[in-house]
């Protein structure tokens, strides 16, 4: 027994490629996703800090600053990950961001923005907010929503109050106007807060009538970018809103974005407690996306992945690789930013940091241990490309939870074929308590945030729910999937039947607001066995315990355990990834 386990244990952890269906090779030069060039960015920028290197800006009447080399270096990690360019830019300048920086700094001569600097170390044009994409959530929008809101206003006069053409010469551009009372009073927050309000509500009402979930962060973050391509981004504002030097237009517009979006007026990372006021957040945020260039919508993505770290990044509609739902692997990026945050504050301490991290992955997920195991998998692949503390401490932080995971279903696979059970009615087994698992924790989760009493049953979960039926929908139920619940609310049971291809659009087109209202307690769990795929120890694991045994031949293997995998088969590429972890397990028991 022990060789057999021993030997599976290796052949499914030997080559992280292995662990996932997710194309995480890919992933390696951007093909698809960017959050490895984020991680590897992170990686750099942590180093830098950890030794010591100065990151803010200053208006220091000198040609560089240390951040310029900061940057340069993560950039340049950045783009070997497959960033291109811009996105390696932007990638650069939010990191450092949170790493610390400060958004600009400076006066007319000597004037130093993050996203500026960012922009022409990367060796890119500036495009403006107009052409700027919001993250994909099925569908995408660009800042034109903003822009258009907010020039639309400009020419119904909305905005401001001054008529800049009954100015007197000698006022309008010059410190009577932007160092005094119309300017800094009346003109600068005038436009700030209102223009940025009004860009918001154009992307708000844009997300939403493109058939998106309105992103209140993204909306807030690109109302104020937009408002301050016109508004002066770094100009001082009355005492109304803050001492001199503490707040500025840039801020007030992070007001009025804020306000516009429905936001809470302090955010705080997962993990760390830090508290940010969201204001100065979007308003800083939007000092470095108006000026950052051409990101593309997977910078975008990575982007809004980042404020996946903030504990209420679901009441805020940033992202999802911040948990409870554990996404595709191609999307985990918040862990990279509580990694590099939890190292800064930390002083470099790698083992209070990777306790912290193992912490907080146990906390904030509906699977922890898949959770830890899908961070361990993306960061061994990110290490491929640029080690760093960020992925050795994200790698310690997460090994434990990978090691028991796989330990656990080598022996349950091994005892069971040992009492005769069939491989694929193992695999069964295995993914039975998956299902079983996510029911308990989507029942808890949702009855603590509604404060009644959820039982939730997945009654029917299968492929071909409305195309025909064919093998590939038959075999992967990630696609076109059947459905059904049945859900217990403080006693009284709602059943969904067909909760993909009846119910939803059913209640969207509808409008049916009761029915809207109760399809998240199905949705839930539906989406997280749904995004199975991202780790496949249930599959991987018994195909080497077999192997292992020899129970069978290594070519039947890989159809064998996909004929159970109902639920860790939930897309395409377990099959052969199962048939190579058992040739691995058969070359290692003959050397055992």
């Amino acid at each position: 027994m022990e060789k057999e386990i021993l030997a599976a244990i290796m052949a499914s952890t030997s080559d992280v490629d292995q662990m996932s269906n997710d194309r995480i090779e890919a992933l390696t030069k951007g093909h698809g996703m960017l959050n490895i060039a984020a991680i590897c960015a992170a990686n750099s920028i942590t180093d830098d800090v950890l030794k010591g290197v100065q990151i803010k800006l200053t208006d220091e009447n000198r040609q560089y600053l240390p951040i310029d080399d900061v940057l340069t270096k993560a950039i340049e990690s950045a783009k070997f990950a497959g960033a291109d360019a811009a996105n390696a830019a932007l990638i650069s300048a939010i990191l450092c961001y949170f790493a610390g920086s400060n958004a600009q700094a400076g006066v007319p001569a000597g004037n130093r923005k993050l996203g500026a600097m960012a922009r022409m170390l990367a060796g890119v044009d500036r495009c403006g907010v107009l052409a700027i994409p919001t993250s994909k959530a099925n569908n995408k929008i660009s800042g034109y929503a903003a822009v258009k809101a907010i020039y639309d206003d400009i020419f119904e006069n909305k905005l401001s109050r001054i008529d800049g053409g009954i100015i007197p010469l000698g006022v309008g551009g010059g410190p009577l106007y932007g160092h005094g009372a119309l300017g800094e009073d009346v003109g600068f927050p005038e436009l700030a807060k209102n223009g940025a309000a009004s860009g918001t509500r154009g992307m708000l009402t844009a997300f939403a009538n493109v058939g998106m979930p309105p992103s209140p962060i993204q909306a807030a973050i690109f109302g104020a970018a937009a408002i301050l391509e016109i508004v002066h981004p770094d100009s001082e504002v009355g005492e109304y809103y803050g001492d001199i030097f503490k707040a500025n237009s840039a801020y007030v517009a992070g007001l009025g974005a804020v306000e516009a979006a429905g936001l809470p007026e302090k955010l705080h990372i997962r993990g760390t407690g830090e508290e940010y006021n969201t204001a100065q957040l979007v308003g800083d945020l939007g000092v470095i996306l108006k000026d950052i260039g051409g990101p593309s919508v997977i910078g975008m993505m990575v982007f809004e992945e980042m404020l996946a770290a903030f504990e209420e990044s679901l009441m805020i509609g940033a992202g999802f690789s911040g948990g409870p739902l554990q996404p595709p692997l191609g999307h985990m990026t918040a862990d990279a930013v509580l990694a590099m945050k939890l190292l800064i504050d930390n002083q470099g301490d790698m083992e209070k940091s990777a306790d912290k991290i193992t912490e907080v992955k146990g906390q904030f997920w509906l699977e922890p241990e898949i959770a830890k195991i899908a961070t361990n998998t993306i960061s061994r692949k990110a290490e491929q490309v640029k080690r760093g503390p960020v992925t050795k401490a994200l790698i310690l932080a997460t090994d434990g939870a990978r090691t028991k995971g796989v330990y656990e279903r080598a022996k349950f696979t091994y005892e069971k074929l040992k009492e005769g059970k069939e491989l694929d009615e193992i695999v069964r087994m295995l993914d039975d308590t998956k299902l079983n698992d996510v029911e308990s924790a989507c029942s808890n989760l949702l009855s603590n945030m509604t404060g009644k009493e959820i039982k939730i049953k997945v009654t029917k979960y299968r492929g071909c729910a409305r195309r025909k039926p064919n093998e590939f929908l038959k075999k992967y139920c990630g696609f076109d999937t059947d459905a059904d619940l049945e859900i217990s609310v403080d006693g009284e049971k709602v059943i969904f039947e067909g909760l993909s291809h009846k119910v939803i659009p059913d209640a969207v087109l509808k409008k049916n607001m009761e029915l809207l209202e109760a399809i998240p307690l199905g949705a839930v769990p539906i989406v997280e066995l749904q995004l199975s795929g991202h780790s496949i120890i249930n599959i991987t694991v018994p195909a080497a315990v077999a192997a292992a045994m020899d129970v069978m031949p290594i070519d039947e293997i890989g159809a064998k355990v996909i004929e159970g995998a109902y639920i860790s088969s939930s897309i395409p590429g377990g099959s052969p990834r199962a048939k190579e972890v058992a040739k691995r397990a058969k070359k290692i028991m003959s050397e055992l």
